[in-house]
């Protein structure tokens, strides 16, 4: 078998097989096949498509490239979410203590945010103590213990896609739907759990930018879990406006605190809900999507939901205190205001300037290496639909440096403005 001639079937229209693809990604993985080969092929694949039984292959191929975690020994079934990426996205914070509450095993293992924000990791590391790295066996005890672990990955998951995505990422090959479905899925199907919950986001602040193309995502990535014996189900949710008030990391942590205590935002309690109801669904405590949430709300309204977030944050070394006293977190420097230059109905906040706008204050990264300052970011005084008059405060800008000119900019001009109301849906479509 040779590595040109699976590029050239590709480049054909033609479907490889499993055993080509498996070739093929060990033997990029392993060096002998050369990268100049794996861009002519991704190029390809990128022009070309795949099937889904290709995808499902080319998924399993990057999955048994390195490490795969063996959950057998936690009891009941085991559940995970992932998100696509957006801005103010802390839904793990909520859902993971949510479902646990009610018995279901949470087992996550999550990234570091390269971008506008941080990552979940980076959100709990605003916890002091907070430890992220653990060995897989502590991991698994402390998951048939409480119920719920949120940690950095263990050994080395999926290797072949690390190099992988560092080629595509220059070699214009990025946008591909087989190559991001292989690639996400790859690392969740790793991590062991039994059900996953795919919350793909849709719109300015996403990766997807309209919903044709984001169900195609979904729809494969749902086929690829479903062919690799998981339940499956994604959620398409609207990404042009930030998800909830806060953008940055102590930020958000205090949001999620306040949407356990059932006085968080509309929008981010709603898919909060959303998703840990599907996951109820999975684990087969409820047998429909209304009364998952009257129960999980239930856990937010008695405070359960909450008491397993601080349990979580104690098992794993933090300052559980936090959680029911969130006004301990360190305060930012500056508190300045953005200010209205318009009087209307705000038809659009453009979810990825607001991100720019916090990462620019050092709530995220611009390269890997970045030091995260855990105080600062962005927290919306007004949402899509809401009535403004001139000067009205549209955010709040926190900051450890009073010179914020560039990031008011970028807040300010987010904003969009209209004559009217609009009609605004978070949740846009359930992928099955």
């Amino acid at each position: 078998m040779r590595a040109v001639d699976i590029i050239i079937k590709k480049r054909d229209g033609l479907e490889l097989t499993k055993e080509e693809i498996d070739f093929f990604i060990q033997g990029f993985t392993e060096g002998t096949i050369e990268t100049y080969q794996a861009s002519a092929l991704t190029m390809a694949i990128y022009f070309r498509g795949m099937t889904d039984k290709e995808a499902t292959y080319l998924t399993e191929s990057i999955l048994h490239s390195g490490d795969i975690l063996d959950l057998s020994a936690i009891h009941g079934i085991k559940v995970d979410k992932h998100s696509t990426g957006g801005v103010g996205d802390k839904t793990s914070l909520v859902v993971g203590p949510l479902v646990a509450s009610l018995g279901i095993k949470f087992a996550k293992m999550s990234g570091r945010g390269l971008g506008h924000t941080g990552g979940t990791l980076d959100k709990l590391e605003a916890i002091p103590g907070y430890n992220i790295s653990m060995e897989e066996q502590k991991f698994i005890e402390q998951v048939n213990e409480i119920g719920i672990a949120l940690v950095g990955q263990t050994g080395e998951l999926a290797p072949a896609d690390k190099k992988l995505y560092a080629l595509r990422d220059v070699t214009g090959t990025v946008e591909s739907i087989p190559l991001i479905a292989s690639s996400i899925m790859s690392k969740k199907l790793a991590s062991g759990a039994d059900a996953i919950c795919l919350d793909v986001k849709v719109g300015s602040g996403a990766f997807m930018k309209n919903v044709e193309d984001a169900t195609k995502l979904a729809t494969l990535m749902v086929n690829i879990g479903k062919n690799c014996g998981r339940k499956m189900t994604a959620i398409l949710t609207n990404m042009d406006e930030p998800l909830g008030l806060a953008v940055g990391n102590s930020l958000e942590v205090i949001e999620a605190i306040q949407t356990l205590n059932g006085k968080g935002p509309k929008d981010f309690e709603e898919l909060c809900l959303e998703v840990a109801a599907h996951l109820v669904l999975a684990a087969g405590l409820e047998q429909n999507i209304e009364a998952a949430k009257k129960r999980l709300k239930q856990q937010i309204d008695n405070k359960e939901g909450l008491n397993y977030l601080a349990k979580l944050v104690a098992a794993q070394g933090g300052d559980a205190s936090y959680i029911y006293n969130p006004d301990q977190f360190p305060n930012a420097k500056y508190v300045l205001d953005v200010l209205s230059d318009k009087a209307g109905y705000i038809s659009h906040i453009d979810a990825l300037a607001i991100g720019n706008a916090a990462m620019i204050l050092g709530a995220g990264r611009s390269k890997i290496g970045d030091t995260i300052d855990h105080s600062v970011g962005i927290v919306l005084e007004k949402k899509v639909n809401d009535k403004i008059g001139k000067g009205d405060v549209l955010a709040k800008i926190y900051s450890n440096f009073e010179n914020v000119s560039d990031s008011i900019k970028l807040v300010l001009d987010a904003f969009a403005v209209a004559k009217n109301p609009v009609e605004s849906k978070l949740i846009l479509k359930i992928v099955k």
